[in-house]
């Protein structure tokens, strides 16, 4: 292992001038300790992903090939493991800890499949104009240079993938900063890369603290920033940087429309499960849960019952146990923060069906009516398992209340009607519409992001690799075309 890939061993072992503790929301148990790294190192990691980028640009893609298929294989091998990791570290139920896992796992792969397929060139003749004669136009694309990828911490492994095996797949270095709450599941990705033959520099994993990255937000040998989080912080990092090229993914408030021709008890059941499960399935913790659900008038009596049987049926508690639905909150903060934005929303008026309780980092299933317009919790994304029930009569009214939010993540629509899924296609201002399911629906391998203030530019492994890329087109001449 070289010296520039021990980097990730900073955050393993404790190496470092200072060390971080990483607690588990649930029980507060010591999971792991984090060294952090020294200004010395992140500036030899900043130092090392600049000097090798022309090395790395050109390194033949069977061997980045080969290095994100080898780290999909460990991920299978060690899923157990690191499934038991993430569940410790985020306190996310253990069997959506797997589910990341494999995801994961399809997120190599996928940029290994990329690899080998991407930046194959673009011809393109000339002589369509007289002065073009004998001219062919080759167009590739080329890294705009080292990465600073930033993850947060609800998906604490898949969102780093997501990070780093598009850098790979196209060869530009890439420095990741994992969440601080959860800083074990980046660190393994490093451990795997450090099995591999890339060369030194063109990845590092560093679990630097929050107020030490506006340095390395600042820092010009890191031209492209990869964001995921809040709206707050990502935008506040794009202001700062005007002239760097950023991806944002940020929040939402995910709207579930159940239309008027959704209506037999089948239909409603499918409807009002999925609804309960993905408002609940991170502890509500994920951009792309259920917060708002929107129902024609025509099945809403029906629907809500059923909607608020299904959120009580879910199961609360341990997330290391494999029959729990929903786990803590990241923590006793994010807890207390849901809590008071419940709280004010009853005082306001709102109607209390379920949950409503708290204990310690942990909050219960809930579900409210009537909530006012002007409250927090229907004008921000709450991140937490709470959801909101709304009576609207019909399409125009339910697609302009999906509308009726600064934040366009993306958005469910419960129809059978395929003229009413391409109007909602056309009509929603999100960056995806899922139909007849909720808006929590995403394959890794699909554009993903937003709308309005829910970012810019689009996650998923082909896409991200067209972000950290730029065409660059090379004119031959003298060509007998």
């Amino acid at each position: 292992m070289t010296s520039t890939h021990a980097f990730w061993l900073a955050g393993r072992q404790a190496t470092g001038e200072a060390t971080l503790d990483v607690t588990s929301p649930w029980d507060g148990r010591l999971v792991g300790q984090v060294s952090v790294p020294t200004d010395a190192q992140v500036e030899a990691a900043v130092a090392a992903a600049h000097a090798v980028r022309d090395e790395f640009a050109a390194t033949p893609a069977h061997v980045r090939a080969a290095a994100l298929d080898h780290v999909s294989r460990r991920l299978v091998e060690r899923t157990e493991e690191i499934a038991q990791l993430i569940s410790a570290e985020n306190g996310k139920p253990l069997k959506w800890a797997r589910g990341e896992v494999g995801r994961a796992v399809s997120v190599f792969r996928f940029a290994a499949e990329e690899a080998r397929r991407f930046n194959g060139g673009e011809a393109q003749r000339l002589d369509t104009d007289a002065g073009g004669v004998g001219r062919l136009a080759l167009t590739r694309r080329f890294p705009k240079g080292a990465v600073l990828g930033i993850a947060p911490f609800n998906f604490p492994l898949n969102l780093c993938a997501h990070k780093i095996a598009p850098a790979i797949a196209v060869g530009t270095p890439i420095i990741l900063k994992p969440a601080p709450a959860t800083p074990l599941s980046g660190l393994i990705i490093g451990e795997l890369l450090a099995e591999t033959e890339l060369p030194a520099g063109s990845w590092s994993v560093l679990p630097v603290p929050n107020d030490k990255m506006p340095a390395l937000v600042q820092d010009e040998r890191l031209p492209v920033i990869s964001f995921t989080g809040s709206d707050k912080v990502g935008y506040a990092i794009m202001d700062s940087v005007p002239r760097k090229h950023c991806t944002l993914e940020l929040g939402g408030n995910g709207a579930a429309v159940v239309l008027g021709d959704f209506a037999s008890e089948q239909d409603l059941d499918w409807a009002a499960t999925r609804i309960a499960t993905f408002s609940n399935y991170q502890g509500g913790q994920s951009c792309i849960s259920v917060q708002r659900v929107i129902a024609d008038a025509t099945v809403y009596d029906r629907l809500l019952p059923k909607i608020v049987a299904a959120v009580e049926a879910q199961v609360t508690g341990d997330p290391s146990d494999s029959a729990t639905d929903v786990g803590p909150l990241v923590s006793e903060d994010a807890a207390k923060r849901v809590e008071t934005w419940v709280d004010e929303a009853v005082q306001a008026g709102a109607k209390l069906l379920a949950g409503g309780k708290r204990e310690g980092a942990s909050y219960a299933p809930t579900v409210l009516t009537d909530v006012p317009a002007d409250s927090t919790i229907a004008c921000e994304e709450v991140f937490g398992p709470v959801l909101t029930v709304r009576k609207v009569d019909g399409e125009a009214e339910a697609f302009a209340a999906v509308n009726d939010s600064k934040y366009g993540l993306q958005a469910g629509v419960f129809t059978h009607d395929v003229q009413t899924a391409f109007r909602a296609h056309r009509a929603l201002e999100v960056g995806g519409v899922i139909i007849g399911d909720v808006p929590s629906y995403r394959a890794d391998q699909m554009p993903y992001g937003g709308a309005k203030q829910s970012g810019v530019g689009r996650e998923g492994v082909r896409y991200a690799m067209d972000d950290y890329t730029y065409e660059r087109v090379l004119v031959l001449t003298g060509l007998a075309l």
